[in-house]
């Protein structure tokens, strides 16, 4: 495999919760540059439509992402108004569960209890979404996350911001413009913190975990070629594997995992 399991900071559990907070708020903002919203939704409602799941579960949803922007999109769809989003993290953000549990009549629920990402079995039916998270997952990992969602007939979306197309050296060009990058997009997050305000701009903390994460990011990317990899022996009658990249200028890579239609995708579990 090209990619390499480097570390990031934020995958850690020591690594403090307001500061985990910080920089997924930030890369909601990149995901809101890069127009994830957008492409994410057409796969999504492909994938919704082929396989007859009528709920998403999204996995690794840090501090919302930009599923919360994707449901707006897709319940502007018809016959996908009443859809239901379900929120998981393995390292909840609480207030933004508080923030999104609190919503009256709202479509979007946020798990409060850990969940595991490779652990996840067919009693928590629906569409898997995993939106720049997958690459987190070392290959064995990630491998049990593919076999779980084709074994229990789920259907699964995966997209990442980057193809890891680059070669090597260029990882690490990433660490001097994602410091400065953060300085810039720092007001645009919300909500905006004075913890995010000092530790970006008094006390640079923010600025070089969010270097190193994204450099790391790139690195760990899966490629189409590894993906290859992972998928290998999978693909059972009734159940397809799609892969590919979609963007202008900046490639993004995407794998769908799409049961038969009825094959038993519906709605997650309670909470």
């Amino acid at each position: 495999m090209k990619r390499i399991h480097l570390f990031e900071l934020e995958d850690f559990s020591w690594f403090p919760d307001w500061l985990r907070a910080c920089m997924t708020r930030l890369i909601l903002v990149m995901h809101k540059a890069l127009g994830t919203s957008g492409e994410v939704a057409e796969l999504v409602a492909r994938a919704l439509k082929e396989s007859g799941a009528s709920s998403i579960i999204d996995l690794c949803s840090g501090s919302g992402g930009p599923m919360l922007d994707v449901l707006e999109t897709l319940n502007k769809k018809p016959g996908l108004d009443g859809l239901k989003l379900t929120l998981t993290d393995l390292y909840p953000n609480l207030d933004a569960a508080r923030r999104i549990n609190g919503q009256e009549g709202s479509n979007v629920s946020y798990w409060t209890d850990p969940v595991d990402a490779t652990r996840m079995g067919g009693e928590t039916p629906g569409l898997r979404t995993m939106i720049g998270s997958f690459h987190h997952m070392r290959p064995a990992d990630a491998r049990k996350i593919l076999e779980s969602a084709e074994k229990s007939g789920q259907p699964i979306c995966i997209f990442e911001i980057s193809d890891n197309a680059p070669p090597v050296f260029l990882w690490w060009l990433a660490l001097p413009i994602n410091f400065v990058m953060c300085l810039f997009i720092t007001p645009l997050v919300r909500p905006l913190t004075w913890r995010q305000l000092v530790f970006t701009y008094l006390v640079p903390i923010i600025p070089l975990c969010f270097a190193w994460d994204g450099a790391a990011s790139n690195a760990r990317t899966y490629t189409l070629g590894d993906l290859d990899e992972l998928l290998e022996g999978l693909g059972r009658d009734g159940y397809r594997w799609e892969k590919g990249s979609v963007g202008g200028k900046f490639k993004k890579l995407y794998l769908l995992g799409i049961p038969a239609r009825g094959a038993g995708a519906g709605a997650p579990a309670p909470a």
